[in-house]
């Protein structure tokens, strides 16, 4: 099949559609309902911290890596003789282990330092151990909490100023709210361990959600752009611009979701904790940023722009186009009919004197 019939020149020309702005509110309710199931999840499960949050004691101790050795050793350290240890096991490369525990004291440190050398058949020595306290975490999250007003902020101030229109501002933060809320709340529902990779990976995520929503508002200022001279309202053209780039956010999002899915896979199989905890923030994040950008922001900006005095307006002048032009093809389609009432005499006459002349003709 050629280009100019396949599907995206088919979306991009409005041949083939959906209503994304006209159905609004199942979308609206659909998300809704997401986002009550994260929220609930916040509040009942909490998010599980890593150490680096909470604080606690990492220890490192020299083992061959095998396919079998981090479950063998967390099967191993849940036997330890200390109560609550609340133990992580992740490789670090082949030849090294990490087992990150809660906040231990002195004794505790000692004792599960000694467990893990027997363990692993190494002197206690040899076994390395930091002790992670809970203010590191908490600079951490404020850096975080305060990159992430400075972002929104300057969004908000650069989609208002590119396209003249602070609608638009509100809108794309609302997406990006969604995101956010989204990608916390299935963290906290499926338990993984918020880390630093997560903050990075959260952080990540909404320049992907930012990226595809302003793709969408540039198309739609650009059908808007000549809105008073065209026969479409301005719901009607945001979601022709939908359309138009449906094809090609997805493409994006497939292709930007495909190394992160590698990502992911690869750092479950690993076991390393930092790889698979930013892989799934990406994974999480990218397609939650693609459905906030088609079915939120965009359905959002044109229902706030429908209520505008010169939307309303520009809406009146169509209805009374509309209504003109089916009044004169109404009346068009009267018009045969009182032709053909004229037109019989007219035809009958001629006939009769083409029957005079003949007779004329013949005498």
């Amino acid at each position: 099949m050629s280009t100019k019939h396949g599907l995206a020149h088919r979306f991009y020309t409005g041949q083939l559609s959906y209503d994304f702005v006209g159905k609004r509110k199942f979308w609206y309710i659909f998300s809704g309902i997401v986002l009550a199931i994260c929220v609930i999840g916040l509040i009942i499960r909490g998010v599980n911290l890593g150490v680096e949050f909470r604080g606690g004691t990492d220890f490192q101790v020299p083992l061959t890596v095998t396919s079998s050795t981090v479950d063998e050793v967390r099967g191993k350290v849940a036997a330890f003789d200390v109560p609550d240890l609340d133990a992580q096991v992740f490789s670090l490369g082949e030849n090294d282990v990490r087992i990150r525990t809660r906040a231990l004291n002195p004794d505790e440190t000692a004792s599960v330092r000694t467990a893990v050398a027997e363990m692993a058949g190494v002197a206690p020595k040899d076994v390395t151990y930091t002790a992670i306290g809970a203010s590191w975490g908490e600079q951490i999250s404020r850096q975080a909490l305060i990159a992430l007003v400075v972002f929104i902020a300057l969004v908000m101030v650069l989609i208002g100023f590119w396209f003249r229109n602070w609608k638009m501002s509100l809108a794309a933060v609302i997406a990006l709210a969604h995101d956010l809320v989204v990608t916390v709340g299935i963290y906290a529902l499926a338990g993984f361990t918020v880390t630093p990779a997560t903050v990075i990976g959260i952080l990540t995520i909404l320049g992907y959600s930012l990226y595809d929503t302003v793709v969408v508002f540039d198309r739609v200022t650009e059908n808007t752009r000549k809105l008073d001279d065209s026969r479409m309202t301005y719901s009607k053209a945001a979601n022709l611009a939908v359309n138009q780039v449906l094809i090609r956010s997805l493409n994006t999002t497939v292709i930007g979701i495909l190394p992160v899915t590698a990502l992911l896979i690869g750092g479950a199989m690993l076991h390393s904790g930092p790889l698979a905890d930013l892989g799934l923030a990406l994974f999480i994040g990218m397609i939650a940023g693609v459905y906030s950008s088609i079915f939120i922001a965009t359905p959002l900006l044109a229902q706030m722009k429908e209520r505008e005095p010169e939307q309303i307006a520009h809406r009146a002048n169509l209805e009374r186009r509309a209504e003109r032009e089916r009044a004169r093809s109404e009346k068009k389609a009267e018009t045969p009919e009182d032709e053909s009432s004229v037109a019989a005499p007219r035809q009958e006459r001629r006939s009769k004197l083409s029957r005079e002349q003949r007779k004329r003709k013949r005498s």
